[in-house]
């Protein structure tokens, strides 16, 4: 492994989803070699020709780094033996039965081993319980007969991207910085302050990982709480929106976390539920974890209950042939990513309750359900008087809402997206 710091190192990143792809665009941009490698021939044939696949990155951008003389892709692991750092940007989803699901580590480090030696790096980027580097993947390497620091360096760098967020490029988000050693941990910062504005450096993997599981598991307890309190302002007839422009005010003691039809997507449901394993592990509850995780399952059947009662206030009789329009299907705004997407859960129990439902959403072009093809309606194409109601469950920034008030007869706004007063919308 090359020691001087004004080398670039020779980098393979293993997994080219919403970490590693924007990953492998840094690094290339700053000069280093990078293979990139990814078992779905999809995304390899999407990146050879040029056509992103992730929302945050244009098709310029992707054909940008495909034509990168410093850039190669596959799908095949035979180049590891040529680079010095291997990052691993897997998934790491839970089970059925909530626990951690550890294949695609393995896989991924049985897949490296015959390449490893020579000091090379190994980062790890998943998000994962704390331990997973120390206990699970050193293990892994040692029992293959392997020598900390002679054949390879490990490390733990969580990843901290937003998808869909502009405000923060990913060079600007400081980078959690350890190694199981403090050799490790300086090998992998002398490579990311290469090409991140700071790095933060902590003492060792597992503090690491607690890092990015609280971040998360943090905004997903808030938001559920004011989820709760969304709930409970309804039932009291208070406007839940008002309060947190009220509260807001306050300029200490409170952040404020808007309610919505459910937290989803790959991180912020998901990471606490390793914490809440890793308690059970040690003999601990996690009861704020599990109250939050009642709460945000609870919030697609309490949207489709209250639209049921907005069709009834509306003197409409509740029969399946009512017309509904779901306005979004990913999981948060600006995204084309349904992944543990609350919206698209609503979106398939409308379609099992009433016969005449669509959806727009600029994002999803089409979708599959249950074999069933469904495309994104137009709005400028359709006469949105006819839909009895129309349900914002995700806000992407570049619809028009002013045109949905203007031509529907009622709009369910589950993220107050739609500003100032007007009869035919009611919010959360």
């Amino acid at each position: 492994m090359r020691e001087n710091q004004t080398d670039k190192f020779r980098i393979a990143i293993i997994g080219l989803g919403y970490v590693g792809l924007p990953l492998a665009i840094l690094f290339q941009s700053k000069g280093f070699d990078v293979l990139g490698i990814d078992n779905s021939m999809e995304k390899i044939e999407s990146i050879r020709l040029g056509k992103s696949y992730l929302s945050d990155f244009t098709d310029e951008e992707v054909k940008s780094l495909s034509k990168s003389i410093n850039f190669n892709i596959s799908t095949t692991y035979e180049g590891i033996r040529d680079v010095d750092v291997c990052i691993l940007c897997v998934p790491t989803p839970l089970n059925h039965q909530f626990e951690p699901d550890m294949q695609y580590i393995e896989s991924a480090i049985d897949s490296i081993f015959p390449y490893l030696g020579n000091g090379k790096l190994i980062v790890l980027e998943s998000s994962t319980y704390p331990g997973t580097t120390e206990q699970f993947v050193l293990p892994k390497l040692i029992e293959k007969g392997l020598e900390m620091e002679a054949d390879f360096h490990l490390g733990y760098s969580p990843e901290r991207i937003d998808p869909g967020n502009t405000s923060y490029e990913l060079k600007r988000i400081p980078k959690i910085i350890s190694g199981v050693t403090e050799g490790c941990k300086q090998k992998i910062d002398k490579l990311y302050s290469q090409v991140f504005d700071r790095t933060v450096l902590v003492s060792s993997p597992v503090v690491a990982e607690m890092t990015k599981l609280l971040e998360n598991t943090q905004r997903f307890i808030n938001i559920s709480f004011i989820n709760e309190m969304a709930i409970l302002c309804n039932s009291l007839k208070i406007n839940i929106w008002e309060v947190l422009e009220a509260a807001g005010t306050k300029p200490f003691g409170f952040t404020k976390y808007s309610p919505g039809p459910g937290i989803g997507g790959h991180c912020i449901p998901v990471d606490p539920l390793y914490l809440s394993w890793k308690a059970a592990q040690q003999g601990l509850g996690s009861k704020f974890i599990d109250l939050s995780k009642e709460i945000n399952d609870q919030m697609p059947h309490y949207v489709i209950n209250r639209l049921r009662e907005l069709l009834k206030m509306n003197k409409q009789s509740l029969s399946n042939e009512k017309k509904i329009l779901v306005v979004g299907l990913t999981y948060k705004k600006d995204v084309n990513d349904v992944r543990e997407s609350t919206a698209l859960s609503i979106f398939k129990n409308l379609l099992k309750e009433f016969d005449n439902v669509h959806y727009y959403d600029p994002y999803i072009p089409d979708i599959k359900i249950k074999g069933r093809n469904y495309k994104s309606i137009s709005i400028a194409n359709e006469n949105l008087q006819e839909y009895d109601c129309v349900v914002i469950l995700t806000n992407h920034s570049n619809i028009d809402y002013q045109y949905l008030v203007d031509h529907s007869t009622l709009i369910f706004d589950t993220r107050n997206e739609i500003q100032g007063e007007n009869p035919n919308v009611i919010t959360l």
